[in-house]
């Protein structure tokens, strides 16, 4: 039956000359979009940029997520209206977002950021400036300009993720204010939300049936852009960021130190000859300063050997090299002196 609806809907696309979208078709199905995917939003790339809310389209016989993104309107003055899906008579039929100088009625459902069920909080325009109001957006006030904070718009209500209006999703009716929005002249999705939303279908992690509700990608900063990833910067992810930024740093100054090391280490021989001449020269200095100071201290141990020691202690001998004439060797004593014996007997036979 699926396929059935499908088929039709392109040949009718074909025969009018439009390119097929299946999630802005009126079609119908009997399965229940799945609930919103949880995301933080990314930070406002810059001034001018509008942000639109993820939601499940349905095509390839299966519900898939476009991820949330910021985008420029159409025109000065435009604001966007998401699209939503509608509960009636046992099928649920997609209800296409449009761009119009006023909000109109997208079902009731909370997609967050600004679109809480019922109007728009996020921004308004002033003139031909788009002011972004930072107590509901994510933005980086040194990026963006023009912004202003209105902190009452921002109420404390039970957030559920239902997708879908009408029985057992949402209850909400249109207000008047509503209803009249929806007759002014309206703006179709942009072509740059058109590709947005071709990447997601194209993207099988994108698909419900492979996701189970929790897609791959639920934000994105800007269409297109080479950073086509979840790049929702939520403050611990900006620290995680800050965190990244300085482990390069680190690494990066290991990098010159390890060359630094390496280049030293491949220095050339005569380098390494120079720095070990310089050692063996200060080394000989330290020698000859301990030499010149080695006879001052003989002379001082000289002195102090001179001098009469306590009483009861016999005076030191003098050193033999300093008194030559004081002493004989003992062996010329022995030859130059009889013994007293041997002369008394020598006396006594001359009396005789």
């Amino acid at each position: 039956m699926l396929k059935l609806i499908r088929v039709r809907f392109i040949l009718l696309a074909l025969l009018l000359g439009m390119t097929p979208s299946l999630s802005s078709a009126d079609i119908s199905i009997t399965i229940a979009p799945p609930v919103l995917a949880v995301y933080d939003q990314p930070l406002c790339p810059g001034d001018g940029y509008i942000w639109t809310p993820g939601y499940w389209a349905y095509g390839e016989d299966d519900y898939y997520w476009v991820p949330g993104v910021w985008v420029l309107a159409p025109q000065p003055g435009y604001l966007w209206t998401p699209g939503y899906w509608g509960f009636e008579g046992g099928h649920y039929g997609w209800h296409a977002g449009y761009w119009g100088r006023h909000i109109g009625f997208y079902g009731g459902v909370n997609y967050g950021f600004g679109y809480f069920g019922s109007g728009f909080v996020g921004g308004r325009w002033e003139g031909g400036r788009f002011l972004c109001n930072t107590a509901v957006w994510h933005v980086n006030t040194t990026v963006v300009h023009n912004t202003y904070v209105d902190r009452t718009v921002i109420r404390n209500v039970t957030v559920n993720r239902v997708s879908f209006n009408g029985a057992g999703g949402i209850e909400a009716r249109p207000t008047a204010e509503e209803e009249d929005a929806a007759r002014e002249q309206h703006v179709e999705a942009t072509q740059e939300q058109r590709t947005h939303e071709e990447t997601a279908i194209r993207d099988n992690n994108q698909r419900f049936s492979v996701n189970k509700g929790n897609p791959t990608k639920t934000t994105v900063t800007k269409v297109g852009a080479s950073e086509e990833v979840n790049r929702a910067a939520t403050p611990t992810e900006e620290r995680k960021e800050a965190t990244k930024e300085t482990t390069k740093e680190e690494t990066t100054t290991k990098e010159q130190a390890t060359k630094e090391e390496t280049t030293k280490a491949n220095e050339p021989p005569k380098g390494r000859e120079e720095v070990t001449k310089e050692k063996e020269q200060t080394n000989k200095e330290e020698v000859k300063g301990k030499e010149a100071a080695t006879p001052a201290k003989r002379e001082e141990k000289a002195k102090a050997e001179e001098k009469p020691k306590a009483e009861g202690q016999p005076k030191a001998e003098t050193q033999k090299e300093h008194h030559p004439d004081n002493a004989k060797p003992a062996e010329e004593k022995a030859k130059g002196e009889k013994p007293k014996g041997e002369k008394n007997e020598k006396e006594k036979k001359q009396q005789q």
